[in-house]
């Protein structure tokens, strides 16, 4: 009798052989504005107004997104050329296990974004239906939602893949169709000259500190995604474009959208779709930024299962992410709790993984000249990236001076200029000058063309 074959994701920690790497440029711009198109980005953007002017919120979106959007494109590249997942590529840096507290910290880290993206999307598709047929229920929406969130990502890497070419499509009309009808309808001059808070809350380079961040805090995930593509150039370009036009509109329309409302004295709520609804968008908007935040919820938790299937290797990828799924079902049951931390959350983010990835680029680029070897990674035969008994010291040292320095700056003593950028280069600095005090700067002559390896 003829074995039936499993149809779930068989995705795992395995570098892709080349014939693997098929997404095309519009693939991968079409996931990375996907990903952050979303309705937590329109919400962050939402904060800005009126602590700080329109000019100024524009001009820390503009910014925060082409510097952020830098050093996540080059991350991806290292995803592209080894064929690895972010958080196994974490294991050249920071040893065969030192590689374990990061990677798990991500994990969590991306269960706590699954579960405000799961009650987002849970408010929108509530709103929907509410708005067509009367009816109400929160905490079902975001279970059903979760659910749908499973359902895509135990597909692996191809169901992610589909999702995405389609929800950023309906994105870019949402977008065009409502800043024609604010433009059109409103005075952007009294935007501009919109009264200020007098004790604000963000300054202008907070937002550019935040924007930033937003970037950081996918780069756990961008070689997760980033290692099916073509080559570099595809990666890079497709990264680049996607995720600097989603990052430009999506919060742009969040500052634009609190401004007008403020304007129009709306009630201010932390939910975009009844803002929008306001404007003659309510049931459009609601199915779109419900798919939107689907979407990205299906990134979050595809990562953080491919993150926990690095450190417990032999668990099934579909299995693991059932299980993370239900937990994060649960999560997203807290629902305003969630809200009320959010902006801490994404400091927290930037606190933990700017030291940790500006570690990996400048190990990638610099200490390793720009070369890994993907299966020794993975397999550690000839003990390459061990260091000391299996944890790089100098990786350790420089992380938590990092994350202590970042910490300090973010929330002790706020620096007038942002932490984010200048944490970024104090940690690539320190490991550089400790990984040469210790004599173990070197380059690797191995040749990685063929990857090809028996899965």
């Amino acid at each position: 009798m003829k074995k039936v074959s499993n149809p779930f994701g068989h995705d795992s920690i395995f570098p892709l052989n080349r014939n693997e790497q098929k997404m095309g440029l519009f693939a991968t711009f079409a996931l990375w504005l996907a990903a952050n198109f979303v309705i937590t980005t329109i919400m962050t953007g939402m904060m800005f107004i009126p602590d700080i002017s329109i000019k100024d919120a524009m001009l820390a979106i503009i910014l925060g997104s082409v510097i952020g959007a830098v050093p996540l494109a080059l991350t991806g590249m290292i995803g592209t050329r080894t064929g690895l997942p972010t958080m196994v590529i974490t294991r050249a840096a920071f040893g065969q296990k030192g590689f374990i507290l990061p990677t798990l910290l991500n994990t969590l880290i991306l269960i706590g974004w699954s579960w405000i993206q799961a009650y987002m999307a849970g408010l929108s598709l509530n709103y929907a239906i509410h708005f067509t047929f009367g009816y109400s229920n929160i905490n079902l929406f975001v279970i059903l939602t979760e659910l749908l969130v499973v359902i895509i990502t135990i597909f692996g890497h191809h169901g992610v893949e589909k999702i995405e070419n389609v929800v950023s499509t309906a994105m870019l009309i949402l977008s065009v169709a409502v800043f024609y009808k604010l433009f059109t309808t409103y005075d952007v001059a009294s935007l501009v000259n919109i009264k200020l808070n007098e004790n604000p809350a963000i300054t202008p380079i907070v937002a550019f500190d935040i924007v930033i961040a937003t970037a950081f805090s996918w780069m756990s995930s961008v070689c997760d995604f980033n290692r099916y593509c073509k080559n570099d150039k595809t990666g890079i370009i497709g990264t680049l474009t996607g995720y600097i036009l989603a990052s430009l509109i999506a919060f742009g329309l969040g500052a634009i959208v609190s401004g007008f409302s403020i304007l129009k004295g709306m009630e201010q709520t932390y939910d975009p779709t009844v803002l929008l609804s306001r404007y003659g968008f309510g049931l459009v908007a609601a199915i779109v930024v419900f798919f939107s935040v689907l979407s990205t919820n299906v990134m979050a938790l595809y990562s953080a299962t491919m993150s926990f299937i690095n450190v417990y290797s032999k668990m099934n990828f579909w299995k693991a992410a059932v299980g993370i799924g239900a937990l994060c079902t649960l999560g997203g049951l807290l629902k305003e709790a969630l809200m009320t931390n959010f902006y801490n959350f994404i400091l927290l983010i930037a606190t933990l993984f700017i030291p940790a990835f500006a570690i990996v680029l400048v190990d990638f680029f610099i200490v390793k000249k720009g070369h890994y070897d993907p299966i020794e990674i993975v397999t550690n035969k000839r003990k390459t990236y061990e260091y000391q008994k299996g944890i790089n010291i100098m990786a350790y040292v420089t992380y938590i001076l990092a994350a202590v320095f970042a910490y300090y700056f973010t929330y002790v003593n706020p620096l007038a200029i942002g932490a984010t950028v200048l944490t970024f280069f104090v940690s690539g600095g320190i490991y550089v000058v400790l990984m040469a005090l210790s004599k173990q700067m070197y380059i690797s002559t191995s040749d990685q063309k063929d990857i090809s390896v028996q899965k």
